[in-house]
């Protein structure tokens, strides 16, 4: 049984950065792929950023390629998104999420587990 465990997320203005990180716990060959996803207030879960958990390779939602960077310590079973220059469309809960898809971008309808979500609100 995976499990996931985030930390908090925050308030922050316009511009600033902000760190979430995500412990992994019970990860096994079957989630190959971890990645972060978003809910806006009224709008859907999309994705933000993915990483193979074992090569590392990484892939990014359009939005945030540039400003985001997904990261993991294999030593720490941590997952990590560190977020740069936020707008305050990035308000948003924030989950990591874990998933056996072995392709591209994944879909949230093959995340097998989720975090508990992180609340990040960006407004001045």
């Amino acid at each position: 049984q995976v499990q996931l465990l985030e930390s908090r997320g925050g308030l922050v203005q316009p511009g600033d950065s902000l760190t979430l990180s995500c412990i992994v716990s019970g990860r096994t060959s079957s989630t190959p792929t971890m990645g972060w996803f978003r809910q806006a207030p009224g709008k859907e879960r999309e994705f933000v950023a993915g990483i193979r958990w074992n090569q590392g390779s990484y892939f990014y939602a359009d939005s945030v390629r540039g400003r985001f960077t997904i990261s993991r310590d294999k030593a720490k079973n941590t997952l990590y998104l560190q977020m740069n220059s936020l707008h305050p469309e990035g308000t948003a809960v924030y989950c990591c999420a874990a998933t056996p898809f072995a392709g591209g971008v994944m879909p949230a309808s093959s995340c097998d587990y989720w975090g508990q979500g992180a609340q990040v609100t960006v407004s001045s």
